[in-house]
């Protein structure tokens, strides 16, 4: 059996005009844009879309761009002109200089790519979502009148304004509900159809690239007229991938933590923190909860890795390999419940690690579960420094303690 195919892997990241690239591709009403590599990419755009006002974006992960700073001095990395050659200036200040937000690391993201994109007033701002909703079996869509801001806020503050419609997954978006939607999103006249098609068209994309969610906030009306999606967040399922592989081709990774992309080739989830006992763990929520004891001991833990239930003996070796590699390691914590995980193998996994790696730092290991008694055994004569743990609590203190020594 396939891992991934039980446990997800990490999410899959896609700059804003790779997201709109996806809109446009099935009818969706987004503004005129086009990517520069270069300065002068970015000036010829600027040219072509001979638009009465230019915006240039440039393209991170991070959220927060437009109050970000550039190690070339520049501030902000979102910018109105309508001059096209100050859009070859700005881009020079950032293609290939470092941006830095409130959401990226404290050097900031090298900036690679910028949207150069027609921009366009908006008169009114709605907001719209299609998502998977457990309690409907289905799709819902979400909407309200209120764009442009925290949809959460809106909920909290005035949920008469949020409305909701469940579509049914054999019939797909019926032109009533595309229409009662649009009504209650405020459109009106010949723009209710026009915001209609608009919504039927989201859903088409949403079943298209296997969406789990579909978010646009604004769905805008313009002074001329059109509805138009200014901004979106589209997020997939990763079981998709097999069915989805262009998609999934340009999934973003140079912002990501290298040792998190390493942990994701080996279907392992891992979340450096900033402490040195590394935890080893089957499961979020035992995760979180031996965190929370090393804690509580005294100790401080070094990282968040959950090996999911599928888990195989290489696995487990790759698993030690990312825990070695950090520095910061002082000792490690092995917290296993064996439901559909086989302690065995785990067993098997950890001795091979320790042996190959010449593991140098404190191991305490506490199994507990499915052919555990064989487990033990395999440890037991392995003839290797591994300091077994009768229960959670019991491994938290010796851990705590091997570093103490």
């Amino acid at each position: 059996m396939k891992i991934g195919a039980l446990f997800p892997r990490r999410w899959l990241n896609l700059q804003e005009y790779q997201s709109k690239k996806l809109m446009q591709e099935s009818g969706v009403a987004v503004q005129r844009f086009y990517v520069a590599d270069t300065a002068s990419e970015a000036l010829e755009a600027a040219k072509r879309l001979n638009a009465k006002e230019i915006v240039l974006k440039a393209q991170i992960l991070a959220g927060g761009r437009g109050k970000g700073v550039f190690d070339s001095g520049l501030k902000g990395g979102v910018h109105l002109t309508k001059d096209p050659a100050v859009v070859g200036e700005l881009a020079n200040k950032m293609l290939g200089f470092n941006l830095t937000t409130k959401q990226t690391p404290k050097d900031g993201v090298k900036v690679k790519t910028v949207m150069v994109a027609e921009a366009l007033d908006i008169s009114r701002e709605t907001y719209f979502a299609i998502l998977m909703d457990r309690s409907c079996n289905g799709p819902v869509m979400v909407g309200s009148p209120q764009g442009g801001m925290d949809i959460e806020e809106v909920a909290a503050s005035t949920p008469e304004l949020i409305f909701k419609e469940v579509i049914d997954i054999f019939e797909g978006v019926q032109d009533d509900q595309a229409l009662r939607m649009a009504t209650n999103l405020g459109f009106k006249g010949p723009l209710q159809k026009q915001a209609a098609d608009q919504i039927k068209r989201l859903y088409d994309l949403f079943l298209k690239v296997d969406a789990t969610q579909v978010e646009v906030n604004p769905l805008g009306e313009t002074p001329e007229g059109q509805v138009v999606c200014f901004d979106a967040k589209i997020n997939f399922d990763d079981n998709a991938e097999f069915r989805q592989k262009a998609v999934f081709a340009m999934d973003d990774m140079t912002e990501s933590d290298p040792t998190e992309m390493q942990a994701a080739k080996w279907d392992l989830k891992y979340i450096g923190l900033d402490g040195n006992i590394a935890c080893f763990v089957n499961g979020a929520g035992l995760a979180m909860a031996t965190c929370d004891i090393i804690d509580l001991h005294g100790g401080k833990p070094a990282n968040f890795l959950d090996l999911g239930g599928g888990v195989q003996e290489r696995q487990v070796y790759e698993a030690f390999k990312l825990l070695t590699a950090d520095p910061k390691v002082e000792a490690i914590l092995v917290n296993i419940f064996g439901g559909i995980v086989n302690c065995a193998i785990i067993a098997n996994g950890i001795t091979k690690a320790c042996r190959e790696l010449e593991l140098k730092v404190p191991l305490v290991v506490r199994l507990e579960g499915t052919n555990v008694h064989e487990a033990k055994r395999i440890l037991t004569e392995s003839g290797l420094p591994i300091t077994a743990a009768d229960n959670l609590d019991d491994a938290a203190k010796k851990a705590v303690a091997a570093i103490k020594k």
